[in-house]
């Protein structure tokens, strides 16, 4: 009888070691996803102000927007963590989109190689950010649900596994994405 009882509590113990170790992978995987994320960040944030001198040598009286977005592009790069990163990235994403609404009223601006290279460049990059933070939400997904199921959800919490906030949308964005376009001829 006592080998029995102690086998089940070498087995449960090995249950609860196979489940901390698994919780330590995946909080890994969502500290590397993240950092997938911030790397491509910074490549947005440092392309910013080459782009913002760019506009400034055809606009240089759209002062305003130029400032916003210098203004968005350093609370982005100062933010820190997913929640506070979502909110100050999704500023500066509709700053830029006053900036790039901007070349629209200068041709000669529209037509500025440089300019297009560096459109053309944040785009990529903006593809590279999507792509990252899809992999990080996917990684707090599985860390989150591995912490809240059974066994680690009794010990996760004492043991410092802390709940991952995900990279949103706003709700500015998340109204454009559920608003259908409009196709006219």
């Amino acid at each position: 009888m006592e080998w029995i009882f102690l086998g089940v509590i070498v087995l449960l113990l090995l249950w609860l070691v196979v489940t901390y170790n698994r919780l330590v992978a995946m909080r890994q995987t969502t500290n590397q996803a993240w950092s997938d994320v911030d790397v491509q960040l910074k490549l947005r944030h440092d392309l910013i102000p080459n782009l913002v001198e760019t506009v400034k040598g055809y606009a240089a009286h759209e002062r305003q927007t130029l400032e916003a977005v210098i203004a968005a592009r350093n609370a982005a790069a100062t933010a820190s963590g997913p929640q506070q990163q979502a909110v100050a990235e999704n500023q500066l994403s509709g700053a830029l989109r006053q900036l790039f609404a901007l070349s629209e009223a200068y041709p000669d601006l529209k037509a500025n190689e440089n300019f297009m290279g560096l459109q053309r460049e944040l785009s990529d990059i903006e593809n590279k950010i999507a792509a990252a933070r899809r992999f990080y939400n996917n990684a707090v997904s599985e860390y989150n649900a591995m912490r809240e199921s059974v066994p680690a959800v009794f010990f996760a919490g004492s043991l410092g596994f802390r709940e991952r906030a995900f990279f949103e949308l706003d709700e500015a964005e998340k109204a454009a994405v559920k608003t259908t376009p409009q196709v006219k001829f």
